[in-house]
């Protein structure tokens, strides 16, 4: 089975992310940065969803503005990942203190970032669809030899919330490239 742990929306995830939020802004502000936004996306961000109990945060900042936003996470003891193979992102390990979330600086208008807010903007908006992606992933948590098949098992669903937000195929086609790309790395280190 794969070693995926999908639970019951918890109220606790707002707040916790409002806790990450002002950390982050608290950071770069320090460093002079006043970030575009710092949105809350994944599936915690998504009122009674099924997730991973891990938090997603996008720091978005103009494309110029990446490497102050990176020192200025640095600071607060966030390290850069390496390249994450997706254009326009910035991954990081997670100190202690802020787990369990994923942190990424993104530059405004970027895929990761539109992809990131069209899931959690259609599952906002679309009960029946949010409910359907959050049987998918509970039965694939529970079913899945591995992270790869469980990705695989929500790949139909998400491609239809992706759709439904009005991404284009060239769009669906870069980020389906991003995520084998991941996988790769994933199953090489």
């Amino acid at each position: 089975m794969a070693n995926v742990r999908v639970v019951a929306y918890r109220e606790a995830w707002a707040g916790r992310f409002g806790e990450l939020r002002d950390a982050y802004a608290a950071a770069l502000g320090a460093s002079g940065l006043t970030p575009i936004a710092i949105e809350h996306v994944g599936s915690t961000a998504v009122p009674g969803l099924a997730a991973k109990p891990v938090i997603d945060v996008d720091v978005v900042v103009d494309a110029p503005d990446v490497d102050l936003a990176v020192r200025a996470l640095g600071l607060i003891g966030f390290e850069p990942s390496g390249p994450g193979g997706v254009p326009g992102r910035v991954a990081f390990f997670t100190p202690e203190r802020f787990r369990p979330s994923n942190t990424y600086v993104v530059t405004v208008g970027s895929l990761a970032l539109r992809n990131h807010l069209a899931v959690r903007d259609v599952l906002r908006s679309d009960r029946a669809l949010r409910d359907e992606y959050g049987t998918v992933k509970l039965r694939a948590a529970d079913t899945a030899a591995d992270i790869d098949a469980y990705l695989a098992a929500k790949s139909e669903v998400l491609e239809r919330i992706l759709r439904r937000a009005g991404l284009s195929d060239g769009d669906l086609a870069a980020i389906a490239a991003a995520n084998r790309a991941i996988a790769e790395r994933g199953a090489l280190g």
